[in-house]
């Protein structure tokens, strides 16, 4: 652990972090985390389960006193997103995030931070192994595959748990008591592609320096999608130039803002010289359409970056200029961005969509998007949209990853007690609010209805990202906050 880290260090809330940053814990891969918790848990001699999904539930009995109070459900997931820089060496499936600080931040070295969620099992692992704090009975829910469809919490087993209160650790932000959540669900395009031998030169265009972030809490700030943008690219071009298509990459996770993608080119001409110069016509062109589009993204994306190279001449298998079309159209059709904003609630995004993922690969074209909103109808709509757009262009659709809607509920008991320790705290009202971003409350409520659900987390900003970074003062802030709310009977 970092000697400045641990000197701002907290009841160890930064020495868990900081364990828990050693072991690779990106979805799919959480054997060795949930494996981790339950030797935790028994070193303390707490009670645990651990099901077939990987999920862990530790309980801690209540202290002296509380034995009556209702139990209180913690809840966060263990998984992580793995973003890195292109020329990263880093593995995720055997290497540690590396942590920086940089003065009150904490940050990762060319990775994502995995603060989202990490930090909710350190806060977890910080109040099960402390004995001087008074509390009723702990249910702390620490569950897996969060990030790709919420997978642990709906295969989440929660008979043996008892809370009437559940407290969620998965918010960004400071000072905001989250108690809504949009639905969500991705879903698959696959257009079937076929391709034809020719002669001539393959370029790659590469674009890249994009801002990127949450599909949900991000997608509201016009931030561009390199998906998108290298599909409005190709489409530009494609008015100037006659080139075929071999290849399109870009992005990793359907729920993040893709900041970078590529495609191969293929440049048609008679002749050798035919293929240079129609080469630096279109690389003219290139500099031209991408003058106008940075200068309209300088707001938004400041840092916007394009290449153009020359991969060599040869003999190259690009589409079938029926399959180019329907690909290029899908790419440029496919809604993005914010679809409809709340008109319940001020600032809020009701329904957005996400292309994530990018790929053209031998023999078809796969693009995935998150669908978001906190209208279950209007998700569903969203999602027969692409469907039918792909089923027109003689493709296959599949939804996947489906998660309700956390709704509002107008009667709160831990509201209110969150509400009235914060504003005792710090003097000022804490701040409710919905947010667009998909949290597990949604699934966690449906198995256990009636549960009273809030959710709660530190600053941290740009997740998802290789700029993810975790305030350290305010960690430790909502920590104490916690151990208020948690060490003040609920009922009184």
């Amino acid at each position: 652990m970092d000697k400045s880290l641990e000197q701002m260090d907290y009841k160890g809330i930064f020495k868990y972090f900081s364990e828990i940053s050693k072991i690779p814990r990106g979805s799919g891969n959480e054997t060795e985390i949930s494996n981790f918790l339950v030797a935790f848990a028994k070193s303390l001699g707490l009670e645990y389960t651990q099901d077939e999904s990987m999920n862990v539930i530790i309980i801690k009995e209540a202290t002296p006193g509380y034995e009556n109070e209702p139990a209180v459900i913690l809840q966060g997931h263990m998984d992580m997103v793995c973003e890195k820089l292109n020329e990263s060496i880093h593995d995720f499936l055997k290497d540690e995030i590396k942590l920086v600080v940089d003065g009150d931040f904490l940050k990762a070295d060319g990775t994502t931070l995995g603060a989202d969620n990490g930090i909710a099992v350190a806060y977890m692992m910080a109040l099960l192994a402390d004995e001087t704090l008074e509390h009723p009975r702990l249910e702390c829910v620490i569950t897996t595959d969060e990030e790709v469809g919420m997978g642990g919490a709906k295969k989440l087993d929660t008979s043996k748990l008892t809370g009437k209160y559940m407290i969620n650790l998965d918010s960004e932000e400071e000072g905001y008591l989250l108690c809504s959540c949009a639905g969500g669900l991705t879903g698959t395009s696959i257009i079937p592609v076929i391709r034809i031998s020719e002669y001539g030169k393959k370029v790659k265009l590469s674009i890249g320096g994009l801002k990127g972030g949450h599909s949900g809490m991000d997608i509201v700030n016009n931030r561009s999608n390199a998906n998108k943008l290298l599909g409005r690219i190709l489409f530009e071009l494609r008015d100037l130039h006659s080139y075929g298509l071999i290849s399109m990459e870009g992005g990793f996770k359907d729920n993040v803002i893709t900041r970078e993608a590529d495609a191969e080119l293929m440049i048609f001409a008679e002749d050798e010289k035919g293929l240079e110069e129609e080469y630096q016509k279109i690389t003219v062109s290139l500099d031209k359409l991408m003058i106008e589009i940075k200068k309209e993204l300088s707001m938004s994306e400041p840092e916007l970056n394009y290449q153009l190279e020359d991969l060599g001449n040869g003999d190259f298998e690009p589409l079938h200029p029926v399959s180019f079309e329907k690909v290029l159209f899908l790419l440029t059709n496919v809604p993005y961005g914010v679809q409809v904003m709340s008109s319940e609630i001020e600032g809020l995004v009701e329904s957005s969509i996400n292309l994530g993922i990018l790929r053209l690969e031998e023999d078809k074209a796969v693009l995935c998007n998150s669908i978001r909103s906190s209208k279950s109808s209007y998700k569903h709509y969203l999602n027969k949209k692409l469907e039918y757009m792909v089923s027109f262009l003689g493709g296959e659709y599949e939804k996947r990853a489906e998660y309700p809607a956390w709704e509002y509920k107008n009667e709160s008991t831990l509201r209110e007690h969150c509400k009235r320790i914060y504003e005792e705290m710090y003097g000022k009202e804490m701040k409710v609010e919905a947010i667009h971003a998909g949290l597990e409350c949604g699934l966690i409520y449906e198995k256990m209805p009636g549960l009273d659900i809030v959710s709660i987390g530190p600053d941290i900003f740009r997740v998802h990202t290789i700029d993810e970074s975790l305030s350290i003062p305010s960690t430790i802030r909502v920590y104490q906050y916690l151990e208020r709310v948690l060490g003040e009977k609920i009922s009184k």
